[in-house]
């Protein structure tokens, strides 16, 4: 309680700093320039000043055909057998999951099947949901792009696997101009929290509407997971809002089993509770009872930070 106070004191103390630096400093006529953040994968600089397109929310119940589907690495898979066994080619595998390293999958890893229709024609699926989209936004950046984040909650008490939504940009006659399928950091979205799907768009106009549609959701088991827990997380907000150092460390309960791996997703907040950032941080095995720590960097893409949210995900 004592750290969230003075981070907020601090935060607080540091956009009246700031006012008086800007009053001080108007006749400079200094252009500030963007955050240099090159260096991190989810990132970009400093967005352009326009306006935020439109967006369109289309929520439907989501269906289990031609949408992306997720795949569980068993003992002995390899990305060669997974790609023939759902009749895709290797290439397209490893597009619809370049976070993972053909060499080193271990068991419980999951996989984005971008279109298993064909494997999967007559066979049994897991039944979708619809999963509430809470809010969506779009962030232009200084050299042409488009952020665009869909808030995913999820108020059962099941996991959620399979995530994502449509993404797709309309000129002002509703033509699709650009589309792409979004993904959440993590694998799943644990019960009751929430996060976002999230693309980028590279070189596209900034007065194009935005349309949002769910794809697919699928109600998971806890027990393909393991229930770790977050520990003295600090926050540290750079003192213009761009940026966050994020700390803390991920435990594992005694009675649980080893864990393979270890994700923590971190997604930033503006003042007015909208997404404008999010970073996956990637940690290796924990035994039970233990505990390994993180530290990693969340920029924003729009506005200032004003808080983060930490989720995270343990595989067996």
């Amino acid at each position: 309680m004592t750290v969230t106070l003075l981070l907020y004191y601090n935060h607080r103390m540091r956009n009246s700093l700031l006012l008086c630096v800007l009053l001080l400093t108007a006749c400079a006529s200094e252009t500030k320039q963007p955050l240099d953040v090159s260096l991190q994968p989810y990132l970009t600089s400093t967005p352009a000043t326009t306006s935020t397109p439109n967006v369109l929310v289309v929520v439907e119940t989501p269906l289990p055909s031609a949408t992306p589907f997720v795949y569980i690495v068993e003992a002995g898979d390899t990305l060669g057998q997974i790609a023939e066994k759902f009749k895709i080619s290797q290439d397209a595998l490893m597009a619809a999951n370049p976070d993972v390293s053909p060499n080193s999958m271990s068991i419980g890893l999951t996989l984005i099947i971008p279109d298993p229709s064909a494997a999967l024609a007559g066979a049994s699926t897991p039944t979708p949901v619809p999963a509430p989209v809470t809010q969506t936004g779009c962030h232009p950046t200084a050299d042409g792009g488009l952020w665009c984040f869909a808030l995913i909650q999820n108020d059962s008490p099941e996991p959620l696997e399979n995530v994502s939504a449509q993404i797709t940009l309309l000129d002002e006659n509703n033509n699709a101009a650009a589309s792409q399928t979004a993904f959440t950091p993590l694998d799943i979205v644990p019960p009751n929290s929430a996060l976002p799907v999230y693309v980028f768009f590279a070189d596209v106009p900034s007065n194009l509407n935005v349309q949002v549609q769910l794809l697919s959701a699928v109600q998971g088991s806890n027990v393909r997971y393991l229930p770790v827990t977050l520990n003295n997380t600090v926050t540290q907000i750079d003192w213009d809002g761009s940026s966050a150092q994020l700390s803390g460390q991920i435990h594992l309960p005694t009675e649980s089993q080893a864990a393979t791996t270890v994700w923590v997703a971190a997604v930033a907040y503006d003042r007015d509770g909208q997404v404008v950032g999010v970073r996956r941080w990637e940690g290796g095995a924990i035994q039970p009872g233990g505990s390994i720590s993180f530290s990693f960097l969340v920029a924003s893409v729009g506005g200032d930070i004003e808080a983060v949210d930490f989720v995270a995900q343990a595989n067996p």
